[in-house]
């Protein structure tokens, strides 16, 4: 016994099959968003090694009074910070690539925040280091 198609169509009729609650893979935001995530790990690991740097904003210590503590947490934000931004970046960019939505958009602003990362962390490395 075969069910009857719906109101509209012909007796004879083919019926269009119903469509999944995903929609369709796309191929092209699957590999962006693969590149792009490749490229935010070379660019947290060149952001990161840069990090390293500003433990140069300790130079002028020796003539002047340095809190040591913000230099060195400006070094380690600049430093890990990368990394996590990173991290979230991929774990966000898998969510969206599994539920089909559209991921490419995410690396690009992880990309923004590793470089930002860095720019936190010399502000807190200069903070250490007084003006006058």
């Amino acid at each position: 016994m075969t069910t009857p198609p719906p109101y509209g169509y012909p007796p004879d009729a083919h019926v269009p099959a119903r469509p999944s609650g995903k929609p369709p893979v796309k191929v092209w935001d699957v590999v962006l968003t693969i590149l792009f995530l490749v490229g935010d790990a070379v660019l947290a690991a060149i952001m990161s090694f840069f990090g390293f740097f500003l433990a140069m904003a300790s130079d002028p210590c020796g003539v002047r009074e340095c809190s040591s503590e913000l230099i060195g947490l400006g070094v380690l934000v600049a430093v890990a910070l990368p990394w996590v931004f990173l991290l979230i970046t991929v774990v966000v960019s898998i969510i969206l690539l599994v539920r089909r939505r559209i991921a490419f958009w995410v690396p690009l602003v992880g990309a923004a925040l590793i470089i930002g990362s860095w720019f936190v962390g010399a502000v807190i490395a200069a903070a250490g280091v007084p003006t006058n």
